[in-house]
């Protein structure tokens, strides 16, 4: 189902419960949009992404059970032909460059409206990255410039970073790590999503393992978080 003649095929991975209805209609709007299946979470997505072989998937940063970052980079590892556009309430760039990074070619805000993410999906259908105002061109430099080398970046992190780091791998989910550290989920992504960019790291897999080399966390602990 990867290509139809005449109309983009359209996977969407939105978690319902955020309340923001609408998507599939927005994009079904459009008379040369298709939009052929859905996942209410993480763990869904990629097997739909997976069967159904979408031209594009539009992804919800934020996902229960698998989150948009690591959906991204499933879904790009596994159907590379599919591109990714991430849909999202927050603007922060970490998360636009780690999207980015993780195989994502469009990042659009929510509080862009329809019209962006209609544009979105045309501009990645077409080979570009698409980022919508308000967020920044320079991310777009920042991802094509390269990473930072992990080891010699880790003195770069700031003591909450640290911590997080060391939560995540002893695999604290988001909620736990904000429980932790008196700090809400979206504060806690926020900093995993930091310490991920500062060592040049694309996924929990690879954070564990650095966490590991460095002697953060035992290996055993390392093997059981992984």
């Amino acid at each position: 189902m990867s290509s139809m003649p005449g109309r983009i095929t359209i996977a969407l991975a939105e978690d319902r419960r955020a309340g923001q209805p609408g998507v599939r209609h927005i994009l079904e709007a459009e008379p040369d949009y298709l939009v052929v299946g859905e996942a209410a979470d993480g763990s869904q997505a990629v097997p739909l992404v997976r069967r159904l072989k979408p031209q594009i998937l539009v992804v919800d940063l934020m996902l229960p059970g698998l989150g948009g970052l690591e959906v991204t980079a499933a879904v790009n590892r596994k159907v590379p032909d599919t591109r990714i556009v991430i849909l999202s309430q927050y603007h922060e760039d970490v998360f636009v460059l780690e999207a980015l990074r993780n195989g994502a070619a469009g990042f659009v805000s929510r509080d862009a409206g329809g019209v962006e993410l209609v544009r979105a999906v045309r501009e990645v259908m077409a080979g570009r990255h698409f980022l919508s105002p308000p967020l920044s061109e320079i991310v777009i430099e920042a991802y094509l410039g390269g990473t930072t080398n992990a080891r010699n970046a880790y003195d770069s992190l700031t003591r909450r970073e640290r911590e997080v780091l060391h939560l995540v791998a002893e695999g604290f989910s988001a909620k736990r790590i904000g429980a932790r550290l008196e700090m809400s989920p979206r504060t806690a992504e926020t900093h995993r999503a930091h310490v991920m960019h500062k060592l040049g790291l694309h996924n929990r897999k690879e954070l564990i393992r650095f966490a590991v080399q460095r002697g953060i966390v035992p290996p055993e602990l390392g093997q059981q978080s992984a």
